[in-house]
């Protein structure tokens, strides 16, 4: 089945209700920087947002499995390899190893029940 239309340059993710608050994430594939890697959309207080999936203190996905970025309480992103939390809706370091860093957002939009993410200089889709 075709991927739902999408603007110029958005790329169809999921159905916007695959993703829960404060539930599963669900990856995409993105080439950044020129080489092949994962971003992942999570929804927290009601909103979406994608992010690189790269931890900011070393380059490692976060996810302990795969989709699982929150950590128990469900308030933050946690990093599965060193613990780092991340702040859902701004990507901000909140504590453990990463201080000072962010993850890498990419660019989302929402629209007629599904979610799209939009490539930019860095983020572009891989080819398939």
């Amino acid at each position: 089945m075709p991927e739902p239309t999408a603007m110029t340059g958005d790329r169809f993710v999921c159905a916007a209700d695959a993703v829960a608050d404060g539930g599963r994430g669900v990856r995409f594939d993105v080439l950044a920087g020129g080489a092949p890697a994962t971003a992942f959309v999570i929804r927290h207080g009601g909103k979406a947002y994608a992010y690189l999936n790269r931890c900011a203190h070393v380059p490692v996905e976060l996810d302990w499995a795969e989709g699982e970025f929150f950590e128990s309480g469900k308030m933050y992103l946690m990093c599965a390899t060193h613990g780092a939390v991340y702040v859902p809706s701004t990507g901000a370091c909140a504590g453990g190893p990463c201080r000072g860093g962010r993850l890498t957002p990419v660019a989302l939009a929402e629209r007629d029940g599904n979610l799209y993410w939009q490539p930019d200089h860095y983020l572009r889709p891989r080819a398939d």
